[in-house]
């Protein structure tokens, strides 16, 4: 079974407050032109995208300074509905290169609320992925931390990049698979949207 777990981009996708909004707009028709096509512009965070150190970190590797293998590897799905701040023991989990949360804060992705009130990764929680040497952590919803961004500064010191905006993760909830995330080829990019899939055995 393979699951896509990446937000749709379109006009409706939300945009992180105080980023301009995204175009996607037709430069082209078949009745015009003889073709179909698009003209997209959005900010290298937007929709399910992966952080790289160099986001917050001066100095801090950048996507294209991690080889393409890392982007894939085992992952796991941990529910952690419900909790404010976020905590699950990894034990079971330990031979996981990715872990995702599935908070179900996505569900709000298209109100008003979507960017507040979200849950967080603490830093307990955060020190159990680096102890457990978690490559990418993600979760559906728009950030693991609020401003100043320590947790995202502590995981970005350990090259662990993250993953935002997630989808369909409710699908997985306790399960392991093998993941790909990949951005896209943005040289020197501190992020970038990425296509995220799950393949289930």
């Amino acid at each position: 079974m393979i699951l896509d777990l990446t937000m749709p981009l379109d006009e409706r996708t939300p945009v992180f407050p105080g980023d301009p909004k995204q175009e996607l707009k037709s430069v082209a028709t078949i009745k015009k032109n003889g073709w179909n096509e698009k003209r997209v512009s959005f900010n290298s965070h937007f929709g399910t995208h992966i952080d790289a150190p160099y986001h917050m970190i001066e100095g801090g590797k950048k996507l294209t300074d991690f080889p393409i293998e890392s982007f894939i590897g085992k992952a796991c799905v941990i529910d952690v509905r419900g909790q404010e701040e976020i905590f699950a023991p990894l034990e079971k989990f330990s031979s996981c290169d990715i872990v995702f949360f599935l908070t179900g804060h996505v569900k709000k992705a298209h109100s008003p609320d979507y960017f507040s009130g979200n849950p967080v990764i603490g830093e307990k929680m955060a020190k159990e992925l680096i102890t457990h040497q978690v490559r990418i952590v993600g979760l559906d919803s728009f950030t693991p931390d609020n401003a100043p961004y320590d947790i995202h500064k502590l995981l970005f010191k350990h090259d662990i990049r993250i993953v935002e905006n997630l989808v369909n993760l409710e699908k997985l909830a306790g399960k392991t698979f093998l993941c790909h995330n990949l951005p896209l080829k943005i040289q020197d990019a501190d992020g970038a949207p990425c296509r995220v899939i799950a393949t289930l055995s």
